[in-house]
C-alpha cells in the first residue's frame, strides 16, 4: 500500500457566522457538549433540482436513541452555503438519504438495534411517509444495525449492506452478523415483499487469529469483475499499526453471503472507522473518505479510536489503497473528531459531511466521539488531487 499524504490543498472552507468561525467547514447543526444528546450519523445527497439534503440523528443519554429515535433533515439551496432545517423523522436512526427515480428516500433502523425502515419524500425533504407496516417502509422486524452506507445500482437491483444485532451475546462487536439487501430498481421500496436478503454471516471470534472484535458498517460496492461485495469496517483492538476491512462475497441471486477468512481481509487506512466507498468512473478509482492515522498519532491508543484526521484514499482494484490527501486534521485526538463522513460526487468536485467534535466558545467537546457538530466540506477538482498522487507513484 503507497501512503503519500498532502496536507491542505484544494480542500474549500466558506464562509459562516462569526460564532463558529474557527470550526472547520460550514456548521449545518450544534448541539451543546454537556446536553446528553449528541449529532450522529451523518448524511448527504443531492436532489434532481441541484440542492443538497444532509441528515443526522441523535444519540445519547438524553435522546430516544432506544425507544424511538429521531433524525433531522436539512436543505440548502445554495450548494451548501446555508443550511436549514425542514423535517424531524420520529423512528430513524443509523440512516442514510436517497434519491431513486425522482423521490427522496431514507434509509435505516428506527432506533438503536431497531426494525429497518425506509421513508420517502416526494417534495424535497419537508413531508415523509410513515412505515407503519410491511407495505408503507417497515422492511424488517427484528433488532437490526447500520450506519449511512450507500445505495449501489447493478443488474437491474439496488444494493444496501446491513447488520443484524440479535447475536447470542448481547456485546458490541460480538452481537454483529452481515447481510445484503437488494430490491429490483423499479419495485415499490417501501413494499417489505419487494426485497431480498442473503444469509447473516455471525461474528466468528477465529478470525484475524484472535484479533476479531467486529464487523459492521459495510459497503455495497461492485467490483472490477462486476460482482457485488460487501467491503466492510473491521475492530480489530489489539494491532496499533494495522487497520483492515472486510471483503464479503455475495452471489448474483443476491441470496448468499460467503467469506475466506484466509483472502478476504484486506489492509485498508482508516479501516477501523466507518467509511463510505464510491467509483469514480472518470479515474476508475474506488474512492473513500476514512480516519487515516497518521504515524505520529499511532501507537497510544487503539486505532479506531483515533479520528482527528480525515483523509482521501483510492484504490484501483479494492484490495490495495493509496492515501492521496488529508482533508481535516486535529493534533488532539481526545476532544476533537471528524466522524462518520458521508459523501457524494457533484460535478468535479466532492461534497461530504461529517460529525465533528470541536471546540466552540470557550468549551471543547465532550470527547472525539461525542460531536456537538455536523459540518459540510467540499473537496474542489478531486481528479487533480489523485492524478498528482498516481503520477508520482508511477515514476
Amino acid at each position: 500500500m503507497s501512503i503519500l499524504v498532502s496536507i491542505g490543498g484544494a480542500l474549500s472552507v466558506f464562509s459562516q457566522s462569526a460564532d463558529y468561525k474557527n470550526v472547520p467547514g460550514t456548521v449545518i447543526a450544534y448541539r451543546e457538549a454537556d446536553g446528553g444528546q449528541y449529532i450522529g450519523s451523518p448524511g448527504i445527497c443531492i436532489l434532481p433540482n441541484g440542492n443538497y439534503i444532509a441528515t443526522h440523528d441523535l444519540f445519547g443519554k438524553q435522546s430516544t436513541e432506544f425507544t424511538s429515535a429521531i433524525s433531522k433533515v436539512y436543505l440548502s439551496v445554495n450548494k451548501g452555503k446555508s443550511w436549514k432545517e425542514v423535517a424531524t423523522l420520529e423512528g430513524q436512526f443509523w440512516s442514510k438519504p436517497f434519491v431513486h427515480k425522482g423521490a427522496l428516500y431514507i434509509l435505516g433502523t428506527d432506533k438503536h438495534h431497531g426494525n429497518v425502515v425506509i421513508k420517502k419524500s416526494t417534495d424535497g425533504g419537508y413531508n415523509w411517509t410513515k412505515p407503519t407496516d410491511a407495505k408503507s417502509g417497515l422492511l424488517m422486524e427484528g433488532e437490526f444495525h447500520c450506519a449511512p452506507m450507500p445505495l449501489v445500482s447493478h443488474n437491474g437491483y439496488l444494493w444496501r449492506a446491513m447488520e443484524r444485532a440479535d447475536g447470542e451475546i448481547k456485546k458490541w462487536g460480538l452481537r454483529y452478523g452481515t447481510f445484503m439487501m437488494s430490491v429490483k430498481e423499479d419495485a415499490d421500496l417501501l413494499d417489505a415483499a419487494s426485497w431480498r436478503h442473503t444469509n447473516n454471516l455471525p461474528y466468528d471470534s477465529t478470525y484475524l487469529n484472535g484479533d476479531f472484535g467486529a464487523w459492521i458498517e459495510g459497503n455495497a460496492v461492485l467490483t472490477p469483475e462486476r460482482k457485488i461485495v460487501n467491503l466492510l469496517r473491521v475492530h480489530n483492538p489489539k494491532d496499533r499499526e494495522n487497520e483492515y476491512a472486510a471483503i464479503v462475497n455475495i452471489s448474483e441471486d443476491g441470496l448468499t453471503s460467503s467469506f475466506d477468512k484466509e483472502t478476504g481481509f484486506i489492509k485498508f487506512p482508516g479501516g477501523g472507522k466507518k467509511f463510505t466507498i464510491h467509483f469514480d468512473k472518470k479515474s476508475k478509482r474506488y474512492l473513500a473518505i476514512v480516519n487515516y492515522v497518521p504515524a505520529e498519532f499511532r501507537g497510544k491508543v487503539q486505532l479506531d479510536r483515533i479520528r482527528n484526521t480525515q483523509a482521501l484514499v483510492s484504490s484501483p482494484d479494492l484490495k490495495n489503497w493509496t492515501v492521496h490527501q488529508v482533508l481535516l486534521q486535529h493534533q488532539d485526538t481526545k476532544k476533537h473528531g471528524f466522524n462518520y463522513v458521508d459523501w457524494e460526487f457533484q460535478g468535479k468536485d466532492i461534497v461530504f459531511v461529517s460529525r465533528t467534535a470541536y471546540d466552540f466558545g470557550n468549551k471543547s467537546a465532550k470527547n472525539y466521539h461525542d460531536a456537538n457538530f455536523l459540518t459540510f466540506h467540499r473537496l474542489k477538482n478531486y481528479q487533480k488531487t489523485l492524478k498528482k498522487t498516481i503520477d508520482s507513484i508511477s515514476q
